[in-house]
């Protein structure tokens, strides 16, 4: 499916948690409403036209107990079988060209997305909000680019990051500086 390069953000607090610790983070599922990024608005990570949206599959209890995980991952096998909505949640994928590459956002919570197929979006532009749907334990977003959505021959390419420094690949120590920061691409 392209996950190569792909980056999950878990939205945290300022203690550094997803969500507050009670008995049921230890011994059983939890609502994801309770999680600190559940609903927040997402944006369009790149300019863009949508190309793909999925919407309708729901937000299932988080798992973080150890014990909850298990039976999770027992259903991975009938998840993978129902294809890409089951994986991907509901999800938005963006082409940046008229052939890609394309951007994944997905996990997306039901209900949410707020554009649909040939829409042209901004970077920046809101698309939907946070959930817990598809292959997800907790309320997240799963983004990646891939040279192709066809997901069993998609291949995954790094994501690279706009900061006031320039272009920061994750990982890298090295900055690419745009002409706008003074530098040369």
């Amino acid at each position: 499916m392209g996950t190569t390069f792909a980056i999950d953000f878990i939205p945290v607090d300022e203690d550094g948690r997803s969500a507050p610790w009670t008995w049921r983070a230890v011994a059983a599922t939890e609502r994801p409403e309770t999680f600190v990024g559940f609903g927040t608005h997402l944006m369009a990570p790149a300019t863009g036209r949508v190309v793909v949206t999925h919407d309708g599959e729901d937000d299932h209890a988080a798992r973080r107990s150890q014990l909850t995980l298990l039976a999770y991952m027992a259903g991975q096998p009938r998840r993978i079988r129902r294809g890409a909505g089951a994986i991907a949640g509901n999800h938005v994928v963006v082409a940046m060209g008229g052939y890609g590459p394309y951007v994944l956002v997905s996990h997306l919570r039901k209900g949410s997305v707020s554009v649909g197929v040939g829409d042209v979006v901004e970077r920046g532009q809101v698309i939907g909000q946070c959930g817990n749907s598809g292959n997800s334990t907790q309320p997240h977003v799963h983004v990646q680019a891939t040279d192709s959505v066809d997901w069993p021959r998609a291949h995954g390419l790094p994501l690279a990051f706009q900061t006031a420094a320039g272009v920061e690949l994750p990982g890298e120590s090295q900055i690419i500086r745009s002409p706008t920061t003074g530098g040369s691409p």
